[in-house]
């Protein structure tokens, strides 16, 4: 089995490259997410190359082996899945159950991940709407868009970033929820705003683009 430090780096470095169209992460960017210094990336880097788990080019940065990949995929569906059955079973809300599940994605055995998978019903995505892989590493490709970049029209809102705790309360105040459907605005383009329609005759949710950025929504 693999390090829990191993794992948080595969984890980071895939989810990292897939916000940047798969193309290699920086000793930089690893460096921020994992709050490490660059050194203490650089080092783990040749760890990773010379297990063959990653692909390390000083310079230009690290990508993941196919090994690497599923590896890091496996990490993710046991991250996904955990969080999803606190939300389901034990009722915590979806600002809280990321941080519980980055301690217990390296502790549960995929037994016991595929179990929690089938008595949930084999969900296709998490409660912030990222989808969860399937046992073979597979999970929905979806075309979304940030909700900032959205132009006027219906959508419905497919993924809220779970990094963002002030993001995920303002939402919940005011009843934003991951699959509801809302009519998108541009409101006041000098000041940045955004409106939100729920359904019609309703007061718009206002919000500043800059804000908004961790939502990310799908054209109806």
């Amino acid at each position: 089995m693999p390090s829990l430090t191993v794992e948080n780096y595969l984890k980071a470095i895939y989810q990292i490259s897939a916000t940047q169209d798969g193309r290699a992460v920086s000793t930089g960017q690893l460096a921020t997410a994992l709050g490490v210094a660059p050194g203490t990336v650089t080092s783990m880097l040749k760890t990773l190359d010379a297990a063959r788990l990653a692909a390390h080019r000083p310079y230009e940065g690290v990508a993941l082996s196919e090994t690497g990949r599923a590896l890091a995929l496996r990490v993710i569906r046991r991250h996904r899945l955990i969080e999803q059955f606190l939300v389901e079973t034990l009722d915590m809300t979806w600002d809280e159950v990321h941080d519980e599940a980055e301690h217990m994605e390296h502790a549960v055995s995929d037994l016991l991940v595929d179990r929690i998978d089938a008595f949930l019903g084999r969900p296709e995505v998490d409660p912030h709407g990222d989808p969860i892989p399937d046992a073979s590493g597979r999970m929905e490709d979806r075309t979304l868009a940030p909700l900032p970049a959205a132009e006027d029209g219906r959508y419905r809102i497919a993924r809220v970033s779970d990094q963002d705790s002030h993001m995920l309360d303002w939402m919940q105040a005011n009843g934003l929820t991951i699959g509801m459907e809302i009519h998108i605005a541009r409101g006041d383009e000098t000041a940045g705003i955004l409106e939100l329609y729920r359904s019609r005759g309703e007061e718009p949710v206002r919000v500043a683009r800059a804000s908004a950025r961790g939502i990310y929504v799908e054209a109806l």
